[in-house]
Formats: C-alpha cells, structure tokens, sequence
C-alpha cells in the first residue's frame, strides 16, 4: 500500500524523536505490514489517515509498530561461542575475588538474546557457583519488553536458534506457548530505556551486547550512542557489536579488540580515563 510524501514525514520525524532512529526509504514497503494492527484496532483501514490520527493521539504506540523486532535464540551463534570460550573464561579469572559480573545487551527486543546469556551460565553451572551474575535487558519499545518479562514464546520462535535438547531442558510448553524456566528468569530483568538516554543504571558493565542497534542511527546519533556506551562499559570490559557494524571511524573511545574479531573495548585513553573517574564516584 502507498503513503504519501507526508506520511513519510511524519513517520521520519516520529521515530527520529521518539526512538533517535532514522527512517530510511528502504523501510518504506514494510510499513503496512507494521501498522496492520494498529489498523485492525482503530477501524481504519487507509494508511494515510491512520498515520494522521496516530501522530495527534497515539504517537509512541505508531513509533513502537514501525520498529525492526527482529531477534532469535543464539543470534550469531558463533559470537556467543566467543563468549563462552574466550571471554567469560578471561573475565572468571580477572573477577575471581569480586565473583560478581554485570551484563547488558541493548536493543534486546523480546528477550531472546538476554535468555540465551542465561543459558551460557547455567549450563556451567559449577564454574559460576557461587557468583553473583546480573544481566539486564532494555529496548526502547514497551510491548518488546513486555513480551520479554513474560518469556513466554511461540512454537516458531521457541525453534528459531536452539536445539531441541535445550528447548525441553529450559523451557516448558504452556497453554500460552514455551515458558522460560524459572532458574533463567531470575538470572535475568528487563528495563524500557532508549539508548540514547541517560544509562540506566551505574556503568561498570563487564560485557555490553548492542547489536543491530547503531545501524538505524545517523553519524551524530551514532556518536552520542557511542559515548553512551563507554560510559556504560567497565575500564577492561567487552563490547559487542552487530556483524555490520564497527567503531572505525565512530568514535576514539572504543576500539576493535585486536584478537577477538567483532569485539572492542575501550581506548586506552579512555579505559585511563574510567579508572581516574572510579574513586571520585566512590568518595562521591
């Protein structure tokens, strides 16, 4: 279905306030699909009326329909096979005295991605006994994060990215759909934030996922995202990003690991930086 140059507008300039995501014309086709619903739930069926009511009296409701939810148990299996045998190992041992880790992924959607970080430790559950091991979801839609706090799935996602032995071993099929075992939902809370907003909590993040996340910025946002996500991340903590995304050319306070591709941590400067920052907020 067409929309008119307005509507285009309008969508661009909501999402870009509601969200900081740009609004590119190769988006346009899925806007239909995206606003089904809300079509279906206020009997109006022409888009560009629609778009005009929902921008006057439902804006976050039509900026949330418009975003990309895409997600799936153990995306990009093979970085969470970098993570559980390079990194997690490597941080166990700098953390053996604290036995404390603090995990964030961003843009978590319906909580697959956070879910399947829970997976990794308690399939290993001697190695982290006794830890204290918080990983906390956000996204900047409230019907994702609610989907993710219920973690409660339908028999396509429950397949999408585990295997079948770890479906029946850590999920349980309801009348609603699969159900999260209870051991993974208490490792495991979920926050609405925007990125781009203050953090949500104290930084000292020892791995940060945010993936997919920076494709939908432009430069400036990209930037303000990046300083974000420095502040979140602990002087020798990990991040992250999407396989088509980089901090090349982004930002001078994250860098590529040199050994782990799809890695960076923080610069030099800026891991110093941190750690001159650390007893100020202390005494503080």
């Amino acid at each position: 279905m067409q929309i008119s140059e307005t509507s285009k507008q309008i969508l661009a300039e909501l999402l870009k306030s509601q969200t900081g995501q740009d609004f590119p014309t190769n988006r346009i086709w899925r806007v239909g699909t995206a606003l089904s619903g809300l079509s279906r739930e206020h009997g109006i069926a022409n888009l560009d009326r629609l778009i005009a009511k929902l921008a006057l009296s439902h804006r976050s409701a039509l900026a949330e329909a418009l975003l990309n939810n895409e997600t799936y148990f153990f995306r990009d299996r093979a970085m969470f096979e970098l993570l559980d045998e390079r990194v997690l190992p490597e941080l166990a041992r700098e953390r053996a005295s604290a036995r404390s880790l603090r995990i964030w992924s961003v843009g978590c959607s319906t909580g697959q991605e956070v879910l399947s970080l829970a997976m990794l430790f308690a399939e290993q559950e001697s190695r982290w006994a006794g830890w204290k091991v918080d990983i906390l979801g956000t996204d900047v839609s409230s019907a994702a994060i609610e989907a993710a706090r219920a973690a409660c799935y339908t028999p396509f996602q429950i397949q999408r990215g585990l295997a079948v032995g770890q479906m029946v071993k850590w999920f349980e099929e309801t009348p609603q759909g699969w159900r999260a075992q209870d051991k993974l939902r208490r490792m495991v809370r979920f926050e609405r934030h925007n990125l781009l907003d203050p953090l949500p909590c104290q930084g000292g993040f020892d791995i940060v996922l945010c993936r997919n996340v920076l494709l939908y910025f432009d430069d400036a946002t990209r930037k303000c995202a990046f300083e974000r996500l420095s502040a979140a991340i602990a002087p020798d903590g990990w991040l992250m990003l999407g396989a088509g995304e980089t901090s090349i050319g982004q930002t001078g306070r994250i860098v590529p690991d040199r050994t782990l591709r799809g890695l960076h941590r923080l610069s030099s400067f800026a891991a110093a930086q941190r750690q001159d920052e650390a007893p100020r907020r202390a005494a503080g």
